[in-house]
């Protein structure tokens, strides 16, 4: 699902920009004495949004114009806000400066997208209306054609190549097998495009697939944490020892972390995130999960009055941050890894680590 909805996110982006573009909305602008080009102004891109009933009301378009920026499909043409802000601003989509992040999953999506294109503009596609196991599939292909396909047109030099391709694509939720029971295998098996980039996005939808995204996403968390077998139950102590420790159950033994020695941890791995698996993953993570504070909304007037029911902890984080939200960033540069914490969800997930003591 998340994959599939960032999916959605970059194609609904895609078809916003290339709209302004023709709308006139995206052009060079001067400011302060100096040309920014390729740019738009904020609060004319939230008139254009709600005249155009892409959005509700003004907030609903800022809402959304956020949620392009947390996917980095556009940001603030200075780089000194990482928040969308409905006023004289000026903003671009990193398509039009080059700075779009192609990385593994994104280089995938696009090879996925340009393979659709081409097989639908296709005479003779491979895509057609066939059967498997009495059910028939509307634009489906045997695997075996589709790496005919790539062989023929360059896509791939062997077939082993065009296997490895098509076991990506469908790693990243690009293609599938019509009834989900199998992997990608060069045989007769009949498999299916899962997104349809042709299809015209309304960028409404982008928030409520995100809601329904960050719901399984509680809830898969919540079964695992609530599962009595589970190597990450957290328990606390005692009573008394409430505000400094947890303790991990696991089922050979029981590790203590101490209150702000980690931060929220996940344990996903950076193979299924397209990076090459370390030799320092194969320790399993262990998740910390501190008590929450966003039961609802506090403003800054609240955390500040005097008697708030807050107290003040400093956290020092001495160890190598892995992934920020299950994306890996060992190889991006403190100011990206800021931008990440900054402008993602409320819930900010990190996985660190340290050495084996």
């Amino acid at each position: 699902m998340a994959r599939q909805h960032k999916a959605e996110v970059m194609i609904a982006g895609e078809q916003l920009r290339l709209r302004l573009h023709d709308g006139k909305l995206i052009k060079d602008r001067r400011y302060h004495f100096r040309t920014y080009p390729n740019c738009f102004v904020a609060h004319e891109l939230t008139d254009w949004l709600v005249s155009h009933k892409e959005a509700a009301d003004r907030a609903t378009a800022a809402s959304l114009m956020q949620h392009l920026m947390d996917h980095d499909i556009l940001h603030h043409v200075c780089d000194k806000r990482a928040e969308f802000k409905d006023a004289k601003l000026l903003y671009r989509f990193r398509k039009d400066d080059g700075t779009f992040p192609f990385n593994t999953e994104v280089k995938i999506f696009m090879r996925g997208q340009q393979l659709y294109e081409q097989l639908i503009a296709d005479k003779n596609s491979i895509l057609q209306l066939r059967e498997e196991h009495g059910v028939t599939y509307k634009r489906s292909f045997p695997g075996c054609q589709l790496i005919d396909y790539l062989i023929q047109n360059g896509e791939a030099d062997s077939r082993r190549q065009g296997l490895e391709l098509c076991r990506a694509l469908q790693e990243h939720g690009i293609i599938q097998h019509v009834g989900k029971k199998h992997d990608f295998f060069d045989s007769g098996l009949l498999y299916q495009f899962c997104i349809n980039f042709r299809r015209r996005r309304r960028l409404s939808e982008l928030l409520t697939e995100n809601e329904q995204v960050n719901d399984e996403a509680v809830m898969a968390s919540t079964q695992e944490d609530n599962n009595s077998e589970s190597p990450f139950l957290l328990r606390r102590n005692s009573s008394k020892e409430r505000n400094r420790a947890f303790s991990v159950s696991s089922n050979k033994d029981s590790k203590q972390i101490t209150g702000g020695r980690r931060s929220s941890l996940s344990s996903l791995q950076f193979h299924s995130a397209g990076f090459p698996p370390l030799q320092l993953l194969s320790h399993p993570a262990v998740r910390c999960n501190p008590k929450s504070v966003l039961k609802r909304k506090v403003t800054c007037e609240e955390l500040l009055a005097p008697g708030a029911p807050f107290i003040k902890k400093v956290l020092t984080v001495r160890q190598f941050v892995c992934q920020v939200n299950g994306q890996c960033v060992l190889y991006l540069d403190y100011r990206t890894v800021t931008r990440l914490v900054m402008t993602g969800p409320r819930t900010v997930v990190l996985e660190v680590m340290e050495p084996l003591e």
